[in-house]
């Protein structure tokens, strides 16, 4: 069921005009209005089906003209867009070679290599986003936690303001450990910690006399290498996201997400999507958030520049600290030589290098919808809408009209997420605020492409931590606004449950 805030598209469209000009007007992108012809088409061709007879037009293109028909299912992630020129082909394999590029530590005898850490979590994009997919936690205490990251943050009583742009904390970094927990660092620096990950399972009972054991992660630091944490410091466990769709998402205008929203419940259906408002670094802005499993980054580039510099600690020209993540109680990482070089407009990677990496980042194609008229997979998709997981899994948007024939522009995509946060229960919950997220609020997960995982990445764990070893268990961790949901599914005779789960593999 449509939200009633999008029956009154244009009423909303002028709040959040006249409330935040630059959330709405996504400048970032320069986009070129909608015409009211176009607003009438584009809203009836999102509108969500009760026809489940038969696949709707174009649902098996669900990046629109940028759709991959690669029939190599283990790079199915690492596609370019279709509808790219063969001119930016290049720029796409430049930017490839970025993120596969392994960093080493200053100096050395090559200025495009080294500026690594001093403390990271990976020498490359591609270590954690292996072949472009899904992280995963490490499957035994002797292996590296290369894709999977430990935020570190001290929850705050209240939220402050901060910058000359007001932007809202209700968390900030350990003192002595920063953001997060770099377990690799360079030569004769120490890493901050091991990480340990331990779990606790416990039995969920189906119907049909069906049983499904869910495991709950703990997360344990050894050979803290700076003194103790912050007796007040939590620890939020990220893997790593995939890749495909990026600039897809990041051309979704914002008033379309917002107009989605409902953080009072006012339709009483039990959903309170909830933007996440963020400021960004490279735009110096109040922007909406879309990125990240909180929405804690509002733009692609800004996801960009935050991971070069927390994961692998590559400065760039919006965060030109050559030291990344060390704080002023790790005097020695501080000290240590970097990258930074006027080459490279004073830090470790150029202008031009980013420019490939967010080139390359936004066309990563989302491959071809498979069996999207196999019976299974139709009554599939009916349970999926019927049991209420289009409340947040939105199935369609339409992207902003762009210049410069941008491949992103004026697409018909089928992502699956609405990009709001919305509370998913105290199971899942890290006790970690991010902007005006709270510990129990996560990013609706786009689901495109999630049939490949196994393919792709070689595992099949979802959720923020890869706790759920399943797309069943992901589903069955879902509680809070979308326990009701959940509670059907438990219910649900068997054989349609495998249907609503065939239907989330032909995505």
């Amino acid at each position: 069921m449509l939200k009633i805030y999008f029956s009154f598209f244009l009423v909303i469209s002028a709040i959040i005009i006249l409330a935040a000009p630059s959330v709405y007007l996504d400048y970032h992108l320069s986009p070129i209005p909608r015409t009211k012809s176009e607003i009438f088409r584009i809203n009836k061709v999102v509108k969500i089906t009760s026809d489940f007879s038969i696949s709707e037009n174009f649902e098996n293109k669900p990046g629109g003209s940028s759709t991959t028909f690669t029939k190599n299912l283990k790079n199915a992630f690492s596609q370019n867009s279709r509808n790219i020129s063969f001119e930016q082909e290049m720029d796409f394999k430049l930017g490839n070679a970025l993120f596969r590029k392994l960093w080493v530590s200053s100096p050395s005898s090559t200025l495009a290599t080294d500026g690594l850490g001093p403390l990271y979590n990976a020498r490359s994009c591609q270590r954690c986003h292996l072949k472009d997919g899904r992280g995963h936690p490490p499957e035994n205490n002797s292996d590296n936690t290369t894709s999977l990251i430990l935020r570190a943050a001290i929850p705050l009583e209240k939220s402050i303001k901060t910058s000359k742009i007001e932007s809202y904390l209700s968390s900030i970094p350990d003192p002595v450990y920063g953001k997060q927990i770099q377990d690799f660092s360079i030569a004769g620096i120490p890493s901050e910690a091991r990480i340990h990950i331990s779990y606790d399972e416990f039995k969920v009972n189906l119907s049909d006399n069906e049983e499904v054991w869910l495991r709950k992660p703990s997360y344990d630091l050894t050979n803290l290498s700076y003194g103790d944490l912050d007796q007040r410091t939590k620890l939020s466990p990220r893997v790593a996201n995939q890749m495909i769709g990026l600039g897809l998402l990041n051309a979704i205008p914002s008033e379309d997400i917002l107009a989605w929203a409902d953080p009072d419940d006012v339709n009483s259906d039990g959903i309170s999507g909830r933007p996440n408002i963020v400021l960004s670094k490279v735009f110096g802005s109040e922007m909406l958030g879309r990125f990240g499993h909180k929405s804690s980054q509002p733009t692609l580039i800004d996801q960009i520049v935050s991971a070069l510099e927390t994961d692998m600690g590559i400065s760039s020209s919006f965060a030109l600290e050559g030291f990344g993540d060390c704080t002023i109680y790790q005097k020695s990482c501080r000290k240590a030589p970097n990258g930074n070089t006027l080459v490279h407009n004073k830090a470790e990677i150029s202008d031009t290098g980013l420019d490939l990496l967010h080139f390359y980042s936004s066309n990563l194609a989302v491959p071809v919808r498979r069996s999207a008229n196999n019976n299974s997979v139709l009554k599939g998709k009916e349970i999926f809408y019927e049991v209420g997981c289009t409340s947040c899994h939105r199935p369609k948007f339409v992207t902003h009209r762009l210049e410069d024939k941008n491949p992103q522009s004026f697409q018909l995509i089928w992502p699956y997420t609405d990009l709001l946060l919305h509370d998913l229960g105290e199971g899942l919950s890290d006790d970690v605020s991010e902007g005006f997220a709270t510990g129990r609020e996560w990013r609706t997960a786009p689901l495109w492409g999630i049939g490949h995982t196994l393919n792709v990445s070689g595992h099949t764990k979802f959720l923020h931590d890869g706790r759920a070893r399943s797309l069943l268990e992901a589903i069955l961790w879902h509680d809070g606004e979308a326990r009701k949901s959940k509670i059907k599914v438990v219910n649900m005779p068997k054989p349609d449950r495998d249907a609503l789960l065939k239907f989330l593999e032909s995505l």
